[in-house]
């Protein structure tokens, strides 16, 4: 993936193309193309302290100049109050994302390469770069830290801060103020001279000003690296809470390089856009500190990790990659921390207990263990150790748990109560909710059908019995259909509660079709699926409201407050694209062209790929044409669903161990 001069040298083309590289411990490194800082998320240290959490940002970037025959270079862009100081982006000739950005500047005869890469399993983020110019020609490169120490959702003004630095030839230990986790700054051939310590004001980030937040920020130069330079020679800049410090920068990337390299093997799809996603998918599996296994990040680079989201994403992250060790640590995991029929929907980073609040993450948990079954015919494992955690999540469904959480005399699943959120459509500013869907949601109970059944199966397969789950989703399956079907519209209604029926159409909707068991006969579920498209369908996935129904947003922009009244009033999701072309598929009996037809689903995120987080699938996208990207650049569930449904029906790659 290479963009040229004309976006990575033009603030306004380039300023919002965001790259991003992890180091498997939810810690990051993150910016754009034409190296400003456009948000408060990017720099190039964001060290998770006590993984994946207490993500701290420790350096902002390094601020090159090229110091060539009397002139000087700088090669590094801010956007401040006065405009972009300095302008370093008009020497970018090119950027490559491939695995790790790659930026090459020319400044007369000088050619200068960086590389960005973190080491993986530690806070390490080390800056490479390579010489290419006449034998006859030397130079000096000198590079400036912009340090900072704070929580990565706020932002930084000039302080008193003391940043006590134990300087050394080669590097420093930074400490911001007292007690501050310290900032390992060296490098393996550049000369490090302490600086009289100052500030850079006013840099502005246009992004959280979009979104109604501080779009202002300062930080700190504790002094710069100085090295001469000739044709052939590198130099590294490495930063890190570590105090130990890397030999060899070049073998670390070299190493790095090789073990994404290793994941794309692994995974055996030599597809272009297959593969760039199994690289994507990697960055969300990191580990837990405190429950020392892995977990899934939701999204970057604002997420950590969640309930929901590790269920609904697992099978694109884990198991179409082939990582399947992976995938079982994370069901292990929260088949370990299941409580009254709930598994968390977040884990606290230090010792507090799980939350629970959520109804749809103990369903999820059966379509991905159905999903790993199929993938990996591991049937041990999930006898001895998952099967058991599946049939009391189905006793406290039946008898009523936490949240008002309980199946009606229909048999269908019922919960909340005023005021609080349960399901993935979960907005809420202050007391108001802004999408209340108290009663019986569409989705939750198509996941509590699929849940009977996979438990009625896996019953049958161990030698159990396997009646009560069979008669009661015989049961759900018939009061579904005339609780939630609307006759006159021919799609499902969303939320009933009582004698009320949501009529919004909303993408709830495609799971009744999208699952593996199906609640719905043959014409309702392309009735459905027919709607949906129809009146969701947005390119980048589906709208969460559709056009016409009141409280329609089409664009998510402004503060949190109107920026949370969008979110799931109208604004497209990418993740809901997977389920909605698993349905379209399986409505359309698997035909040849209902492929071609998929495969044009998935074009628009080829293109995507350059867009927003290069090389990854956005969060969320406007509901209004052209369906500008928003929210978090790289998502979880997005790249998961994205590439299931890519490999699933459209390259149709088989399953392995089918259940």
């Amino acid at each position: 993936m290479i963009f040229g001069r004309i976006e990575a040298g033009n603030v306004e083309r380039g300023i919002y193309k965001n790259w991003i590289v992890t180091n498997g411990l939810g810690g990051f490194a993150a910016g754009t193309i034409i190296g400003a800082n456009n948000s408060k998320y990017h720099g190039l240290l964001f060290a998770a302290l006590r993984p994946p959490g207490e993500r701290t940002l420790l350096l902002a970037k390094l601020e090159e100049e090229v110091l060539l025959r009397g002139k000087s270079y700088q090669l590094g862009a801010n956007e401040t109050a006065t405009g972009v100081y300095p302008t370093g982006f008009k020497y970018i000739q090119t950027f490559e994302l491939n695995p790790f950005p790659h930026f090459t500047y020319v400044v007369e005869d000088v050619m200068l390469e960086k590389y960005i890469f973190m080491v993986y399993g530690s806070n390490t983020t080390v800056v490479r770069y390579s010489v290419f110019c006449p034998d006859d020609t030397d130079f000096t490169l000198k590079i400036t830290p912009f340090v900072n120490c704070r929580h990565y959702h706020h932002t930084v003004r000039k302080n008193d801060w003391p940043f006590h630095q134990v300087t050394r030839q080669n590097g420093t230990f930074i400490e911001a103020y007292p007690g501050a986790p310290r900032l390992h700054l060296y490098s393996d051939r550049a000369f490090y001279a302490k600086g009289p310590g100052y500030w850079f004001e006013n840099i502005f980030y246009r992004t959280e000003s979009r979104r109604g937040l501080d779009p202002w920020e300062d930080h700190y130069m504790p002094g710069s690296f100085l090295v001469n330079l000739k044709n052939g020679d590198s130099v590294s800049i490495i930063a890190s809470t570590e105090e130990k410090e890397i030999s060899n920068s070049l073998l670390k990337q070299v190493e790095a390089e090789k073990r994404l390299a290793q994941l794309v093997e692994k995974a055996g799809y030599h597809d272009e856009f297959a593969a760039r996603l199994v690289l994507a998918a990697d960055s969300f599996i990191v580990h837990r500190q405190s429950t020392q296994a892995k977990t899934i990040i939701a999204g970057y680079p604002w997420f950590t990790d969640w309930g929901r989201d590790a269920m609904i994403a697992l099978p694109g992250l884990t198991l179409v990659t082939r990582r399947f060790e992976e995938a079982k640590e994370i069901l292990r995991t929260f088949a370990k921390y299941c409580k009254d029929g709930l598994i968390p929907n977040m884990f606290p980073d230090e010792g507090m207990e799980p939350l629970y609040n959520t109804v749809d993450a103990p369903l999820w948990f059966f379509f991905a263990v159905y999903k790993y079954l199929q993938y990996t015919g591991d049937d041990e494992f999930v006898r001895d150790t998952i099967f058991p955690v599946l049939k009391e999540i189905i006793d406290h469904y039946q008898k009523g748990t936490h949240f008002n959480i309980h199946m009606d005399d229909d048999g269908l699943i019922a919960a909340g109560t005023e005021g609080t959120q349960l399901t993935w459509m979960d907005a809420k500013v202050g007391d108001w909710v802004v999408t209340p869907r108290e009663g019986k949601p569409v989705e939750i109970n198509a996941l509590w059908f699929n849940a009977l059944q996979v438990t009625a199966l896996l019953a049958r397969k161990y030698g159990e019995e396997a009646r009560d789950y069979s008669s009661l989703s015989n049961k759900v399956r018939k009061n579904f259909v005339q609780v939630f079907w609307n006759e006159e519209g021919k799609y499902l209604y969303d939320v009933v509660k009582g004698d009320y029926k949501d009529a919004a159409i909303r993408p709830n909707q495609i799971f009744a079709v999208s699952l593996p068991f199906s609640l719905l006969d043959h014409s309702r579920e392309a009735a459905v699926v027919k709607t949906v498209w129809r009146r969701l369908y947005c390119s980048y996935g589906l709208r969460s409201l559709a056009p016409g129904f009141p409280g329609y947003k089409g664009v998510y922009e402004g503060d949190v407050v109107a920026r949370d009244a969008a979110y799931h009033q109208g604004t497209g999701w990418s993740w809901l694209i997977g389920h909605f072309i698993t349905a379209y598929r399986k409505v359309n009996d698997y035909s040849a062209q209902s492929r071609e037809v998929a495969q044009q689903f998935i074009l628009p995120f080829k293109a995507h790929l350059r867009e927003h987080g290069l090389g990854s699938i956005s969060e969320i996208f406007d509901g209004d044409p052209p369906f500008r990207p928003k929210g978090c650049f790289s998502q979880a569930w997005g790249v998961a669903e994205v590439l299931r449904a890519y490999v699933e029906d459209v390259l149709e790659a088989s399953q392995k161990g089918q259940s």
